[in-house]
């Protein structure tokens, strides 16, 4: 099998509900100094973490990923549950007097959210090595994390020579250009948001027709209007599956990127690794939390048929 390694956050998510509109009560005047508090309709702790919440996906897709990161002492109960989902564990390192990485986020009405992160022991995560690992991985997953850590990562995977997919997420805002351009150029590929991909063609200079020929594929997700992927000389715009209900938004971009991680490793073209990743995505926002949602290969393979007409494989390779 295929050797996945996921650098990246492993954390504990404090998720809240607001009843109303973030935007009803934002100042008009951003320049402004303001204090909002908003009251919330309870809170919820879920397991979570970049890393963490594609890892868990790829293993209800039938892989076996390896995470790479650092957590605190209280991760021994978290550890049991990512390797009774198919996670496997043995590169994360448990630092001592420290707590595991924590977010917390608030979603309102329309399914925009706040969130802020607490590293804890994750800004330990620098002093771990690919060059440590006993076997050279073969794909290799960088996701948010402390940026020092995301540009060492970038950097041992190329000296290694190790395919890599980049997935800035929420640390774009704290990556400088250079580390985004170090990050893009020679990634097998790239994922980001809407708002992420404005923030990195202010950040580098780079529109999407430049990055489409610094990495081999550029994938930029759009919410409810799907998504898009590009190639150097190829653009499939992906739908989204529509869902049979909404409960929580948080992590479905994390899903969408191991479902389509799961697609490249089954060589499958991309726009059938698009709409698994769709797919993926919709299973997460049907659940609360980012490792809430449960499906096993038959189940994700039949949903797929019938929103998409076809099987992913073809009958041969099923």
């Amino acid at each position: 099998m295929t050797m996945v390694v996921i650098s990246g956050s492993v954390a504990f998510d404090f998720l809240m509900r607001f009843p109303g509109n973030f935007h009803d009560y934002l100042p008009r005047n951003h320049d402004d100094p303001f204090a909002l508090s908003f009251l919330v309709d309870g809170m919820v702790r879920r397991r979570g973490g970049t890393a963490a919440n594609i890892a868990y996906t790829l293993g209800l897709l039938g892989e076996h990923p390896y995470i790479l990161a650092t957590v605190g002492e209280d991760f021994h109960d978290y550890r049991t549950w990512l390797e009774q989902h198919g996670v496997r564990t043995p590169y994360i390192k448990v630092i001592a007097n420290e707590h595991t990485a924590a977010f917390f986020g608030v979603t309102d009405l329309m399914q925009s959210q706040l969130g802020m992160f607490y590293p804890g022991a994750m800004a330990h995560a620098r002093e771990l090595s690919l060059f440590d690992l006993p076997q050279r991985p073969d794909v290799l997953v960088v996701s948010p994390e402390d940026p020092e850590t995301m540009r060492k990562r970038v950097r041992e995977a190329k000296a290694l020579g190790v395919p890599f997919c980049y997935d800035p997420g929420q640390q774009t805002v704290r990556l400088t250009g250079d580390d985004l351009r170090e990050g893009i150029e020679g990634a097998r590929a790239i994922c980001v948001n809407e708002f992420e991909y404005r923030i990195i063609a202010q950040k580098t200079g780079w529109d999407v027709e430049v990055m489409r020929q610094k990495a081999q594929i550029v994938i930029i997700t759009k919410g409810e209007l799907g998504s898009t992927i590009y190639t150097r000389d190829a653009q499939y715009e992906i739908p989204i599956v529509p869902l049979r209900h909404v409960a929580d938004p948080t992590g479905a971009g994390d899903a969408y990127r191991a479902g389509f991680i799961k697609g490249m490793l089954l060589g499958v073209d991309l726009p059938t690794a698009g709409r698994m990743g769709a797919l993926a995505a919709a299973y997460c926002v049907e659940a609360q939390g980012p490792q809430s949602h449960h499906f096993d290969w038959h189940e994700f393979e039949r949903r797929y048929r019938e929103v998409f007409g076809q099987p992913i494989l073809p009958a041969k390779a099923a």
